[in-house]
């Protein structure tokens, strides 16, 4: 049976790119293979942090030294600090873990077996595992963290506990089968790496390329009228692709685009600034800023310097809305800068109550009105509503339909949208105390006239992205999945996980450039121009 999706072509492949940023590496040179462990970052920044739920960004790949294909990919719930395989058995050990912030080291200890993929996790209990490496094919060094700070909280952070853990047979350890009492030892000296430069030129040296780098999280991606791809992700402010595949220009930044508006000959790309460094002692961070590229060469032709953090809303006719997403404002009113189509400056501004990343993210495509969410006054995250702004208006935002659908009102996440055929199409979720429960994320299609719900659609994983036409809709899912659903009813027209080369990827972004041709957006920094069955 012909899968419903087709990937026509990878703009951006490269080596290892299912592992992210590097943090370890090992290589076996009698197997011919390479496991590497890395993170494929946060499902999260300052304008949106409703796709991050029960998403799990580290991973540990296998790959041929040969061809450099992947064999097998495995998640990991913690960041990968050592991988070693085993002498003789197929086995890779993997050591995992991190300081929680406040008193626990928690981590585990995995063996992934090299012909099967299966990953086992054999410590009984949470222990973080900052090195690894085989004495002999029966024992095992650690050396790991304490189970907390209990007993010297300096030394905790300074030192490793080192230990020998044998077993006659590794390939046949069962899960949790380590127990805490084997995991005794004598403090040593270990100060913990920080980077992974060093494993980034060990991959370097692998591809026999001058230089290796890591693509992530590509956070939109756009289809232009000349055929040409446009994307901003993760260390790239933004970047187009031509027709043929070939990369036409790029324009890196130190962490890079996460929004993007096309218009007739430029772009605008909203530029994240969170990070901090420090000169000398000082805490040093640039402020955020919106900018406007040419779409012929990428040349920077001006840039909007607001001394705050937005989010962008758009309306089909080009209007653009500018909301600000200040953590620090959002039990204030807030600004919503308004730039007109073709217009390179705010020409007004309009209030809000206070925006969060998680209650308020609303991205709507082709939306016919600027919608954005907006709570009460003094908790702007509770009886949110999808409000209009009207550029020429009267400035007050108005009302449109609460953002629950049901009586009593729950409090529900904003999320990704898109317009059909007057009606909003929208995701979310409900909030819990516990997390994201089974069965709380949702899409629905609701009249914008007054509210009413045409259908509901339930998930167990936020949605990341939704397109689509007065004929289906599409929602990508940060487990993997995309699902098309008919758009008049809900019912699942298809669904399927994506994969690469027969390996998972995730969709974090996509557009449907035209009917049977979605755009996606990869969390591994990847482009798939597709094909989809109608």
């Amino acid at each position: 049976m012909t899968a419903p999706l087709s990937v026509r072509r990878v703009l951006g492949d490269h080596p290892f790119a299912e592992i992210g940023k590097p943090s370890a590496v090992a290589v076996s040179e009698d197997r011919g293979l390479v496991a590497v462990g890395g993170d494929l970052g946060y499902l999260q920044w300052s304008g949106d942090g409703t796709g991050g739920s029960r998403w799990r960004q580290h991973r540990v790949g296998v790959y041929g030294t040969a061809d450099l294909r992947c064999r097998h990919v495995v998640e990991s719930r913690w960041p990968v600090h050592s991988v070693a395989f085993h002498p003789t058995l197929p086995l890779v050990a993997v050591g995992t873990g991190s300081y929680d912030g406040g008193y626990f080291f928690e981590g585990e200890l995995l063996l992934v077996h090299l012909e099967s993929g299966r990953a086992t996790s054999v410590l009984r209990g949470k222990r973080e595992v900052l090195k690894l490496e085989w004495e002999s094919p029966a024992e095992l060094r650690l050396l790991l963290a304490p189970p907390d700070e209990e007993e010297d909280e300096e030394r905790a952070h300074t030192h490793a506990i080192e230990v020998v853990v044998e077993r006659p047979d590794w390939a046949a350890v069962a899960p949790g089968s380590v127990r805490q009492e084997e995991l005794a030892g004598r403090w040593i000296a270990y100060e913990r790496p920080v980077g992974g430069d060093d494993v980034a030129e060990r991959l370097t040296a692998l591809t026999g390329e001058p230089w290796w780098e890591p693509r992530r999280l590509v956070w939109d991606v756009r289809g232009l009228a000349d055929g040409r791809v446009l994307a901003c992700l993760e260390e790239v402010l933004a970047e187009a692709w031509l027709p043929d595949g070939r990369l036409d220009w790029s324009v890196p930044d130190e962490e890079g685009g996460r929004q993007l508006v096309v218009r007739e000959r430029d772009a605008w790309v909203n530029v994240e600034r969170r990070r901090v460094r420090y000169v000398g002692r000082e805490r040093v961070s640039e402020p955020p800023f919106v900018a406007r590229v040419s779409l012929t060469d990428g040349e920077r032709l001006g840039a909007l310097t607001l001394g705050r953090s937005v989010t962008f809303s758009t309306r089909r006719d080009g209007w653009l809305a500018l909301r600000a997403t200040e953590a620090v404002m959002r039990r204030r009113p807030q600004p919503v800068d308004l730039v007109p189509p073709g217009g390179d400056t705010p020409t007004r501004a309009v209030t809000l109550n206070g925006f969060d990343l998680f209650n308020h993210p609303f991205p709507i495509r082709r939306a016919g009105r600027l919608l954005l969410l907006q709570g009460s006054e003094r908790e702007p995250w509770r009886d949110k509503w999808v409000v209009e702004v009207d550029p020429y208006g009267t400035g007050e935002p108005r009302r449109l339909l609460p953002l629950d659908w049901r009586t009593p009102a729950r409090h529900l996440f904003g999320g990704p949208g898109v317009e059909v055929g007057g009606d909003l199409v929208h995701a979310g979720a409900v909030h819990d105390g516990a997390g994201l429960l089974p069965g709380n994320a949702f899409v629905v299609r609701r009249s914008l006239t007054d509210g009413a719900l045409r259908w509901e659609f339930a998930a167990d994983h936020p949605a990341t992205a939704v397109d689509g036409d007065e004929d289906t809709v599409y929602v990508a899912y940060n487990s993997g999945e995309l699902v098309a659903l008919n758009a008049l009813d809900g019912a699942i027209r298809w669904r399927q996980h994506l994969t690469v080369d027969g390996q998972p990827v995730v969709p974090l972004s996509l557009e449907l450039t035209a009917a049977g041709r979605l755009l996606i957006g990869t969390v591994d920094g990847r482009i798939l121009d597709c094909s989809v069955a109608p």
